[in-house]
């Protein structure tokens, strides 16, 4: 009896730290359930961006993906229209009740950096939903995953600069050590700010043309219309696309964004460049990557520091077929699907 009553007393005991512990971490906001990710966006601005959200959210086992901030840039109207292709995307891979769409800025950060006093400012929304996901306990660095414009990363920084030991950023942008990009070209200001702080700080080159960058993570627009019809969740509620049209899912989007695009590599191929930046982060091994002292970009160059104790990262030579391979499979529910 009193082995019974003593049983009885461990297994109690056993259960209320158990409990008390899982309380503490949902307190906490730490999580076990993946890599904890906010994805920054300009999704209005091409395709790359909505096949890189679709990727992300998808591949669920392997990142926590706790929102998506949107910011504007030139190429793709003003920032509610970034605001509904991202949540278009959202929808159609049946996110709709498990991830929230955050509006950012619309400006960039030398416009907006004197206004963060405020409690309203442009980009407010976004810029204090990444410095509030920062500030909670984790195992882990939170990873701030913009494939756009960096001006609500910096300005989340800008206004609790103590969130830099915090985060990890993955930057999709710059053809370093080359001048140029769009992401870059779109807010200077915010990327030699972000470079000038101690945040740690990845630039995933995209290098147009070359074999080495984001750029060489091409496909092929006649895989897209035969492998991505009916790929993806099918979602209940039909979602209205951005060149017209309804869909129920992802997959019959893709097709759609692939036919209404102008621009193709070699007459027949497009760059997934965001896609990649997702890749890397899921599996480093399919991209090489190596640290240099931080540099700066002035006058539209980048300007080398070689005595700078500063150090960032920088990945180059994707493995196409393999990041490919595992887009499709993702969408196809299938991890071992081959590439075309």
């Amino acid at each position: 009896m009193k082995n019974s009553i003593y049983l009885l007393s461990t297994l109690l005991t056993l259960f209320l730290i158990t409990a008390c512990n899982s309380s503490k971490r949902e307190l906490s906001g730490s999580s076990d359930q993946g890599i904890p990710v906010i994805f920054d966006t300009d999704a209005n601005n091409e395709l790359d961006d909505q096949h890189a959200l679709a990727y992300l959210l998808l591949n669920d086992q392997t990142f926590n993906v706790l929102g998506v901030t949107v910011n504007a840039t030139y190429s793709g109207g003003e920032i509610d229209e970034h605001v509904k292709e991202a949540q278009r995307v959202v929808d159609l891979v049946d996110w709709k009740e498990k991830v929230a769409v955050i509006k950012g800025a619309n400006g960039d950060f030398q416009e907006i950096r004197d206004q963060l006093d405020q409690e309203v400012f442009d980009g407010s929304e976004a810029v204090d939903f990444i410095i509030q996901e920062a500030m909670k306990k984790r195992k882990e660095p939170l990873v701030l995953l913009p494939v756009g414009k960096l001006t609500n990363v910096a300005l989340a920084l800008e206004k609790e600069p103590s969130i830099a030991n915090k985060v990890r950023i993955v930057w999709l942008g710059g053809n370093y050590p080359d001048p140029g990009e769009y992401n870059l070209e779109n807010d200077t200001a915010s990327l030699n700010y972000i470079l000038k702080t101690e945040a740690p700080f990845e630039m995933v080159t995209v290098r147009y043309g070359q074999t080495s960058g984001t750029g060489y993570v091409m496909i092929k627009r006649r895989n897209i219309y035969a492998r991505m019809p009916g790929s993806g969740p099918v979602v209940d509620e039909l979602v209205s696309g951005r060149h017209g049209g309804t869909f129920n899912c992802f997959g019959d989007y893709s097709v759609d964004l692939f036919r209404n695009i102008d621009d193709l590599e070699n007459g027949c191929f497009r760059s997934l460049f965001d896609m990649a930046a997702v890749a890397i982060v899921k599996d480093p091994s399919w991209a090489e990557s190596f640290e240099i002292p931080s540099p700066l970009y002035i006058n539209d160059e980048w300007v080398e520091q070689s005595g700078n104790r500063r150090m960032i990262t920088v990945w180059e030579n994707f493995n196409r077929e393999a990041i490919i391979s595992d887009f499709y499979g993702t969408l196809e529910g299938d991890m071992t699907s081959a590439t075309e």
